[in-house]
């Protein structure tokens, strides 16, 4: 029987790292990959020693622009058959636009949409040849509204949503399971990547355990669902574009990422 892997991108730290250890605990083997080579070949060396699993580790920046091709092209070389994919390495970042650095921008762009839909792309052609497979893509609850103030951020998460929700019904009949987790604040480094140390954003909500995200994120995928959203605030933030005026709901997001609560 041929050897199958966990495909995990962002696997160094947070969500991806949390999600390697639960799928490493069920016996699967891995593939991880992250820029980060000392945190992935240590946290890979436990992870062989602790479940007498395969886990290779990729190190690779997919935010370059060919980033995810380098990936496949070398999952195909390796001969590694992905039966189940994370696609969980994603970064926001912060302030108006237009005063952005347009190259991280678009960075964002290749990572947190390109990669991952070549990524999807690919595992989805073999998985419909041996009729069997599961995919999990991070978004987040940014993914439901506009987000004056990081702007590409919310809609690179709205892509993964829309695209993803797509993907599980074009899916359903193949024996393929796509899941969009979206999670709220959450205890990683995103906020201090993003430029958010210091705001409001960054005090306004508890953020929950990265291991706790990753088990709802992990369940839910094995047991097919479509969409998870873990925690019962991120379920209200999420119902909000339901109710509110659009006008309304980019004025708040806006003054929250501004600093002003009012």
């Amino acid at each position: 029987m041929e050897t199958t892997y966990t495909l995990i991108t962002g696997a160094s730290g947070g969500i991806g790292y949390e999600m390697a250890k639960i799928a490493a605990g069920d016996h699967h083997n891995l593939v991880l990959v992250a820029r980060t080579g000392e945190k992935l070949e240590l946290l890979a060396g436990k992870l062989r020693a602790a479940n007498k699993i395969e886990v290779v580790t990729i190190v690779m920046d997919l935010a370059e622009k060919d980033g995810a091709g380098k990936l496949i092209s070398l999952l195909k070389e390796e001969h590694l058959a992905v039966d189940t994919l994370v696609n969980n390495a994603g970064f926001g970042d912060s302030g108006d636009f237009a005063a952005a650095s347009l190259q991280k921008n678009l960075e964002m762009i290749n990572l947190n949409i390109s990669a991952l839909t070549q990524l999807t792309h690919y595992c989805l052609q073999n998985m419909g040849k041996t009729g069997r497979g599961r995919i999990l893509n991070v978004a987040s609850t940014a993914a439901f509204m506009p987000g004056p103030g990081m702007a590409v951020y919310y809609a690179s998460k709205a892509y993964v949503l829309s695209f993803s929700e797509a993907l599980a019904r074009e899916v359903k009949a193949k024996g393929i399971t796509v899941t969009t987790l979206c999670p709220g604040p959450t205890g990683t480094n995103f906020f201090i990547a993003a430029g958010l140390r210091n705001s409001f954003l960054n005090s306004l909500f508890p953020k929950a355990a990265a291991e706790k995200v990753a088990k709802a994120g992990y369940h839910g995928m094995i047991k097919g669902k479509h969409l998870v959203v873990p925690g019962l605030i991120n379920k209200l933030v999420i119902s909000a574009p339901r109710f509110l005026p659009r006008v309304i709901l980019r004025n708040s997001v806006y003054k929250i990422h501004s600093g002003r609560a009012t």
